[in-house]
């Protein structure tokens, strides 16, 4: 099963990108610009729109990017958001955009690399994304 790789994450985190919400991909692979189509692990009410936040792995379509990816369905976990979020420290987060990084079936980073910084809640979780992140906040 994919969940017992996943850890708890400390932080109070607001889901803020719903489903038809359009990312940055941070990462080298190829894909510039993902849109959201479903949220690994939701559980909601019937005609709720589902909903995502910083360390959530959703499903998405590659809108723009590489000829070779552009139209496939891909998983990424969601690495930085612009709605703030409460740490456990009573610290608020925020970022500049909403950005993702494509990640494998085992939940490890498909690109070497990647732009930008990260949330320390991701790295808490997926520990193969903050080895390739060059800074964690």
């Amino acid at each position: 099963m994919k969940s017992d790789k996943m850890k708890p994450i400390k932080a109070r985190i607001i889901r803020a990108l719903s489903v038809g919400s359009r990312l940055t991909c941070a990462d080298n692979t190829g894909a510039k610009v993902l849109e959201i189509i479903a949220v690994i692990g939701y559980k909601g009410v019937k005609r709720r729109k589902p909903k995502a936040g910083v360390g959530n792995v959703v499903k998405c379509t590659v809108k723009e990017g590489n000829v070779k990816l552009r139209k496939q369905i891909v998983d990424a976990v969601i690495i930085r958001q612009k709605a703030g979020y409460r740490r456990a420290n009573g610290m608020r987060v925020c970022f500049e955009d909403n950005a993702a990084v494509l990640v494998n079936e085992k939940y490890e980073a498909r690109g070497s690399q990647v732009k930008g910084p990260v949330a320390k809640e991701v790295v808490e979780r997926f520990i193969s994304i903050g080895k390739v992140s060059s800074m964690v906040v």
